[in-house]
């Protein structure tokens, strides 16, 4: 029981990376459809691009090339680029990825820089996760400062990895101060509070950590790495009950998620059920007991 409370209080944010919303699939004409009276709008190349990888990385890797030899406009340089990017964000790496979307950036004339913002954001995030916090950061900051951007919830999604990249560099104020502001520009955003409940049990506000949990539960239920902080933050609180009800939930709702497996390890670690840990938990709600 010591071990785990000593292991659960050293757990940092988990670092996500950024993910697109899969770009709709290009159907192909049937055969004997009628023939068109007017011409058919050529197929989004971007969206070609990404369907193209879904079947075939390689081939979606090649496509994206060609495409870039051969662009003829900033904005196909722009797009090409982000493709490659995509992909090779899929495919683990983040090296390439962030270099694409470092060359997507500058290919945006200077007057349209505020539709850099979200590729800016993207590089952040690959430099992220090829474990450079301190290029992420300057990405990120870089996507911030762009001026006539406004936003809302994207601005506040970009403050929330801003925020883990100061995480990875130990300056927690600063961390605190950035989802501070995510949280007002993205109050629906489960994330930014799931964030916001991790970076405040680290720093050992259970209290404020508690709040911010049950928050990201309230605007998503089904999200199991909500289910497994709750069960920490319950834990380090001394509601043992309540964090074997979160983490049991995190195992029914989603399997085969590493939540799950993280979850099992937790419930292995406390072992079996025993009179006092079956004991109500305190009446404060518990943002696990529906994951």
């Amino acid at each position: 029981m010591i071990a785990l409370l000593m292991m659960l209080m050293q757990i940092g944010p988990d670092p996500h990376v950024y993910k697109q919303t899969p770009l709709p699939l290009i159907t192909q004409q049937r055969r004997d459809a009628p023939v068109p009276t007017t011409p058919m709008p050529l197929a989004d190349p971007l969206s070609e691009c990404m369907t193209r990888a879904h079947a075939d990385p390689a081939a979606g890797l090649a496509y994206a090339h060609d495409w870039l030899t051969g662009a003829k406009s900033a904005d196909a340089r722009v797009r090409a680029n982000q493709c490659i990017g995509l992909i090779d964000n899929d495919l683990a790496d983040y090296a390439g990825a962030q270099t694409a979307f470092a060359d997507a950036v500058a290919a945006v004339p200077a007057a349209d820089t505020t539709t850099a913002v979200p590729i800016m954001a993207m590089a952040g995030n690959a430099a992220m996760a090829n474990g450079d916090p301190a290029l992420g950061l300057t990405w990120f900051d870089r996507a911030l400062a762009v001026k006539g951007y406004d936003g809302g919830p994207a601005r506040g999604a970009i403050e929330a990895d801003r925020s883990r990249a100061l995480v990875a560099q130990d300056r927690m104020a600063d961390a605190g101060a950035a989802l501070a502001e995510a949280r007002r520009l993205a109050p629906g955003d489960a994330g930014v509070f799931l964030l916001s409940a991790t970076l405040a049990r680290r720093t050992k506000d259970l209290k404020a950590a508690q709040g911010y949990i049950e928050t990201a539960a309230s605007i998503d239920a089904r999200d199991p790495a909500i289910g497994l902080e709750a069960g920490v933050i319950a834990m380090l609180s001394g509601h043992e009950a309540a964090a074997r009800k979160s983490w049991k939930s995190v195992v029914s709702a989603a399997p085969d998620s590493s939540e799950a497996e993280t979850a099992r390890g937790y419930l292995g670690q406390l072992g079996p059920e025993t009179p006092a840990s079956l004991e109500p938990a305190s009446p404060r709600p518990t943002s696990g007991t529906t994951p």
